[in-house]
Order: C-alpha cells, then structure tokens, then sequence
C-alpha cells in the first residue's frame, strides 16, 4: 500500500492533533463543568454543556485526523526500509 501524502506532512499532522486533542479535550473539560472563566461573562455562552458538546466533536475529528496521518507515517517508514528511492 502506498501513503497518500508525504511522510513530513503525515508526522506533522500528527503532532498537531496531538496537540489539537489536548487543548480541546482540556476546554471541553472546562465548559462542561462550567468553568467561571469560560461561562461567567455577559457576551460568554450560557450553556457550557452544549458548547462541550461540540467541542467534542471536533476532538472526535482530531483523533480521525491522528488516526489517518500515523497510519500513513508507518507507511512511509516500512517503505523506507524496504530501500524504495524517495522522489
């Protein structure tokens, strides 16, 4: 099987939805506990829990994201050691 993309945009992907999952997970954490900070103010949403909701979401789209790209960088690296010349 061959990678679709490159082996520096797959491991970059992957990094960055590490840290994508990360930070939303945390957020989401903090809006679902209706966190002061996040859900005190006037022009602040007022139901942390829908707002988590759809965080969640996009976290479930990151893990897709993290999913694909390291399955495509394992690609690259059992290519490369079976010798193939990389263009």
């Amino acid at each position: 099987m061959k990678p679709l993309v490159g082996a520096m945009q797959a491991w970059s992907c992957f990094v960055i939805s590490i840290f994508a999952i990360v930070i939303l997970g945390t957020l989401g954490l903090l809006f679902n506990k209706n966190h002061p900070e996040l859900v005190g103010g006037e022009e602040d949403p007022e139901d942390g829990e829908k707002v988590a909701a759809t965080i969640l979401i996009a976290v479930i789209i990151y893990a897709g994201f993290l999913v694909f790209c390291g399955l495509q960088g394992l690609l690259h690296v059992r290519e490369s050691r079976r010798g193939a010349i990389a263009l």
